[in-house]
């Protein structure tokens, strides 16, 4: 288990738990695909260090605010999770564009839909998750994407010769 795979525990969310998400995503369009597939995306996309960096920025802030240590406004914001904040979604878009346009189509489906794990982690309670929903929901979003690319059944198209 890689560092981030800990740092995501300790925060409630299982590789289990984005994999199911990513499960959902692909297998209308690949009736062959497994959980086990899905795990293997999830952890190959994790395994970029710039993914890692994200979400332990992102996590890192959320710690932050729940011991009430960011400087205000930035405190206010981030315990009310503020609508027009945004900072918590472009961070998370830097996980999406990891694999093109079908990640960032995917994750503005997730981020308004917010299934599984990331609607637990977007209700407000006493842990603050203003980045963590859309971290987990850009790397779901990420994971779909990849699999999506290497898919084998996927059409391939040759470039013609030069007129």
């Amino acid at each position: 288990m890689i560092g981030i795979e800990k740092w995501l525990l300790k925060r409630g969310v299982s590789i289990d738990d984005v994999s199911e998400i990513v499960y959902t995503l692909q297998r209308p369009y690949n009736p062959d695909l497994t959980m086990e597939e899905c795990e293997e995306s999830v952890r190959a996309v994790l395994d970029k260090r710039e993914v890692q960096y994200v979400m332990y920025t992102g996590i890192a802030l959320d710690e932050l605010a729940e011991r009430k240590l960011l400087p205000e406004p930035l405190q206010s914001i981030m315990e009310t999770d503020e609508s027009l904040y945004g900072v918590d979604e472009t961070l998370a878009l830097g996980i999406t564009n990891v694999y093109g346009m079908i990640g960032l189509t995917s994750f503005g489906y997730l981020d308004k839909v917010k299934p599984g794990i990331i609607r637990q982690l977007n209700v407000k309670g006493e842990r603050i998750h203003v980045f963590l929903d859309d971290l987990v929901a850009g790397l779901a979003a990420a994971a779909s994407a990849r699999i999506a690319h290497q898919d084998p059944k996927a059409i391939r198209y040759d470039l013609p010769d030069s007129p």
